[in-house]
């Protein structure tokens, strides 16, 4: 995994062969992060189903909680699978849009 830290936000990529590998890296690493707007970037080559990520939801709901972002980036999967409030996008530019309007509205009060 490659952890990178932006202006307004952390960026995980997954490099790992499986799924199994990032998640318990990115369990081990949250705490540290659980602070800051985070985005996930899942990369193509891991085969992952909805089981996969819905492992992710109980962070979502952590950083919805506190006020920041929680965003996964993966193409290869069923949006409307999940809640609404779970941001998952396929490509980063627009987990990078996610995160600036979601900015924006905290901003205005909503």
């Amino acid at each position: 995994m490659n952890v990178e830290i932006k202006d307004d936000f952390i960026l995980f990529l997954s490099e790992e062969n499986t799924f199994d590998e990032f998640i318990e890296y990115f369990t081990n690493q949250h705490t540290k992060f659980a602070e800051n707007n985070i985005i996930i970037y899942l990369s193509s080559k891991l085969t992952l189903d909805e089981k996969h990520v819905s492992l992710f939801l109980k962070y979502a709901d952590h950083h919805q909680d506190n006020g920041t972002t929680f965003v996964i980036v993966y193409s290869n999967i069923d949006v409307d699978s999940f809640p609404e409030s779970f941001n998952i996008v396929p490509t980063l530019q627009e987990a990078e849009d996610v995160l600036e309007m979601e900015n924006i509205q905290r901003d205005l009060g909503f």
